[in-house]
């Protein structure tokens, strides 16, 4: 039998602004990290139901990382 895999630990990272500058606004970093964990609930659940109907959780993983690679900002270009 495998052994099992620790669970990777997560942490919200520190935001940064396209300077490089930390935001520093409690609202804005509040809202940030709460998409992150909603995110990572979802995908969290998407995989658990995947992994349940039999997918290779390499595949799953190659889907989400593919998802969020296609992902495309509206805004690009526009200055804040």
């Amino acid at each position: 039998m495998k052994p099992s895999k620790k669970p990777v630990a997560w942490q919200a990272p520190t935001w940064r602004q396209p300077d490089g500058q930390p935001v520093s606004c409690v609202e804005k970093l509040k809202v940030l990290n709460e998409n992150l964990d909603e995110i990572r609930q979802m995908a969290q659940d998407a995989l658990e139901d995947a992994v349940l109907m039999g997918c290779d959780e390499k595949q799953v993983r190659e889907a989400f990382a593919g998802l969020l690679a296609s992902l495309e900002n509206p805004y690009r270009g526009r200055k804040t």
